[in-house]
């Protein structure tokens, strides 16, 4: 398994709740909030990016 593969094993890595307080819960869910609406952005710029590629090259 490579860096990219543990990162990512990571990133999407469930996380035990048993100890966790509901104000720490509350935190990440707006961490993840966050990475959501920076996730959609990015999709955005990938997909325009593709768009603006295919624009050019479709004759």
């Amino acid at each position: 398994m490579d860096d990219d593969e543990r990162a990512r094993d990571k990133f999407f890595a469930e996380r035990d709740l048993d100890d966790v307080s509901v104000e720490e819960i509350r935190e990440r869910i707006v961490q993840l909030e966050a990475e959501i609406d920076r996730l959609r952005a990015e999709i955005e710029r990938k997909t325009a990016h593709l768009s603006a590629a295919d624009a050019v090259f479709k004759r």
